[in-house]
């Protein structure tokens, strides 16, 4: 590429990225039912990025914002930057609440204040792997339609759905109340670091000029890559390769929790992307339990990284994206472990967790139960 090309690659370049790039994210984003203009799609320098220019062109301080409870740690990174509000909603195992978006809603319009969006991941949601059914996402782009809020749809996981279907992006229904979020992360490589926006009209420019005075153009080096890969190499079936191995890794990660999770465990049970929400027994603090779990060489995220308030010390997350299986069996055997010597400290001690300060063991909006 460089031979060919690297008057290109090592160049400045547009602020909106390469125009024959943005092509092909359109063509991609085609699988999930969206039709936008190359005109309409920003690249960034991954798919934080775009987050990152939609809160700062969108929010002051003091604004609210709606997110899923539990929800993506590095969103909440971008709205605590901004000084943020978020309001937390409820999910269950189809994701996202409506009742509970709805009930949200009223009592902001009650207290005078219109959220800037409504932020979710409806497809492999990270961390509770679940995602909204067809039906479920109508609900709530008509929710959202009805009360004038903008959705932000994070999708990096789309594509990865263990059964080879390819949810239909809710950005799909609506081009002027959606942003869609996608990456190269998840499907190529994380530290090639290429993600895009997909925005109305009246918002691509606004993105645009952020992107420029934050970094003027996103790398023409790996956005060369991506395309020239995507060019010359059959993608597609690269795809469906990772689906298998994720897909392995899943199954290893579920029977290893039914093998050696002690009872008042539960966990979801994702269709694809990369991660298992877990909640511990009654009682139980994950996030006072890791220094152990590390003694024990393993490790996992803390429930309370997916809340703004420090709800949710009861779950943590797992990942399944980068161990071997035996290594998943392994890990989870060791965490099983740890887990029923903190049961027994509690029953010896009472509860671990009661000293330390928290909005509540499990918080308001805790996250989806499912066995």
């Amino acid at each position: 590429m460089l031979a060919t090309r690297g008057q290109v690659a090592l160049q400045y370049g547009s602020g909106n990225g390469d125009q024959h790039l943005r092509e092909q994210i359109c063509e991609m984003v085609g699988l999930q039912g969206i039709a936008p203009h190359p005109d309409d799609v920003i690249v960034t320098v991954g798919s934080q990025m775009a987050l990152d220019l939609i809160t700062r062109i969108f929010c002051d301080p003091g604004d609210v914002i709606i997110a899923e409870a539990p929800s993506y740690v590095g969103a909440l990174g971008v709205f605590r930057a901004y000084q943020v509000e978020v309001e937390h909603v409820a999910m269950d195992e189809h994701g996202l609440n409506p009742e509970a978006l709805r009930e949200c809603l009223k009592t902001l319009a009650a207290q005078g204040k219109t959220p800037k969006f409504v932020y979710t991941i409806p497809t492999f949601h990270n961390p509770a792997g679940l995602s909204q059914p067809q039906d479920r996402r109508m609900e709530i782009l008509q929710i959202c339609q009805s009360a004038g809020v903008l959705i932000i749809e994070d999708d990096p996981y789309g594509l990865l759905g263990f059964d080879g279907h390819i949810p239909q992006a809710i950005r799909s229904h609506d081009a002027d109340g959606v942003i869609y979020l996608g990456s190269f992360s998840k499907t190529f490589a994380a530290g090639i670091r290429v993600g895009w926006a997909v925005a109305p009209h009246g918002v691509r420019e606004k993105l645009t000029l952020a992107a420029e005075s934050a970094v003027l153009c996103p790398p023409a080096f790996s956005q060369l890559t991506i395309s020239t890969y995507l060019d010359t190499q059959p993608w597609m079936d690269q795809i469906k390769i990772f689906r298998e191995v994720y897909r392995e890794r899943r199954d290893a990660t579920l029977e290893a929790l039914t093998q050696y999770m002690p009872e008042g465990t539960t966990w979801t049970h994702p269709t694809g992307g990369f991660y298992v929400w877990v909640t511990l027994p009654e009682g139980m603090d994950g996030t006072a339990m890791l220094p152990r779990a590390v003694t024990a060489r393993v490790a996992y995220v803390p429930g309370t990284a997916f809340y703004i308030n420090g709800d949710g010390r009861q779950s943590i997350r797992l990942s399944y994206s980068f161990p071997e299986p035996d290594r998943i069996r392994e890990g989870v055997r060791r965490l099983g472990g740890v887990i029923n010597e903190e049961l027994k400290l509690m029953h010896t001690f009472g509860t671990l967790g009661a000293a330390r300060p928290s909005v509540s063991s499990q918080g308001s909006t805790p996250g989806p139960d499912v066995v």
